[in-house]
């Protein structure tokens, strides 16, 4: 079956079992954070699958399992979250039956994924993972859960004084515009595949058209 679609992902995952169990657990466990929820591991599996050849059992497990351990980016676990979610992941795939080399495979991919680990994943899966991840960050998406998180965080839209940070450190805990400043404008430039860094760059764009957007509505030119 060719998985080119949501409809598609989600009728491979209903003719397996161990991926439906999977999928349920997921469903419970990432509830409470709009940006880590199973829609956004169901878009991460799907653009893994896009992104590498890959085995599409594994991407798909790898994908949701990627964040199954979800800290907040105000905890000072945060950078350790991946690595968190891997140790999980290899608990409940040995319940479902997974063999070893598959769960090796799979937790190594989610270990490697996250930006604030800083790992350079060595395998397809993981390279697919990482970038189908990043990906999110980026585009109409990427503004929605960019401001969804500063909101959790209690951020305020942006420095009113300042917005684009002229005369003052960026600060995108305090100030969500500054977000686009300090990560999301240069990420396309760290994805491994060239299919994500192309779609990574389309992304940005729109990013761009956004920030060019606010800066007109606020009557203060971008820096």
């Amino acid at each position: 079956m060719a998985i080119t679609d949501r409809r598609a992902l989600l009728a491979f995952i209903a003719d397996d079992a161990r991926l439906t169990s999977l999928l349920d657990l997921v469903r419970k466990r990432l509830l409470q954070d709009p940006g880590h929820d199973v829609e956004h591991c169901l878009r991460v599996a799907l653009w893994t699958l896009r992104l590498e050849a890959v085995d599409p059992r594994h991407a798909i497990v790898a994908a949701l399992l990627h964040d199954i351990v979800n800290v907040e980016k105000s905890s000072p676990q945060r950078a350790r979250a991946s690595e968190l979610s891997a140790a999980e992941a290899r608990g409940v795939l040995g319940e479902l039956g997974f063999e070893p080399s598959a769960i090796d495979e799979i937790a190594d991919a989610i270990r490697d994924h996250a930006f604030s680990a800083g790992r350079v994943p060595v395998s397809a899966l993981g390279r697919a993972l990482q970038d189908a991840d990043r990906l999110e960050a980026l585009g109409a998406l990427g503004i929605m859960r960019t401001v969804s998180t500063g909101a959790r965080m209690g951020a305020r839209y942006f420095d009113p004084a300042d917005p684009w940070a002229e005369r003052r450190e960026l600060d995108d805990r305090a100030y969500t515009v500054d977000h686009f400043y300090v990560k999301l404008l240069g990420l396309a430039e760290t994805l491994s595949t060239e299919p994500g860094r192309r779609e990574a760059r389309r992304r940005t764009e729109l990013l761009r058209l956004f920030l060019s957007e606010l800066a007109s509505e606020l009557g203060c030119p971008l820096r």
